[in-house]
């Protein structure tokens, strides 16, 4: 943050609480939204702009398709044509979604791979 903004920022803050203005707010006494977006993400900002415009990053929108691709997967009846193209299709997703992620490499693997790597390479 600027240096000094933040002492601004709290001023106005404290001014509004003593003027009674920051009570009864929407949502007052409920836990804050959690972002979609890891804090740690550089473009955590951007991120948030993009969002408030009604753009997603897109891993965003990829976890989006898969969350709805699985609610239909589960809804379909089994050994049918239209489970095969689901999962064909959740499949694809999820490889992209590993291919915009920095650990893609990591978390295709399946868990006893990944552990015996570690372990070789440490």
């Amino acid at each position: 943050m600027i240096p000094g903004f933040e002492a601004i920022v709290e001023e106005r803050i404290r001014k509004a609480q003593k003027k009674g203005q920051m009570d009864n707010l929407p949502g007052e006494g409920r836990p804050l939204p959690v972002e979609e977006i890891d804090p740690s993400n550089e473009f955590r900002l951007a991120h948030k702009i993009l969002k408030n415009s009604g753009f997603l990053p897109p891993e965003v929108e990829l976890r989006k398709k898969i969350f709805s691709t699985e609610q239909l997967l589960s809804s379909v009846a089994s050994d049918t044509p239209e489970q095969a193209r689901l999962q064909k299709k959740l499949t694809f997703l999820m490889s992209r979604l590993n291919m915009t992620r920095n650990s893609a490499a990591t978390s295709a693997l399946p868990s006893r791979y990944r552990n015996s790597i570690i372990n070789r390479m440490s």
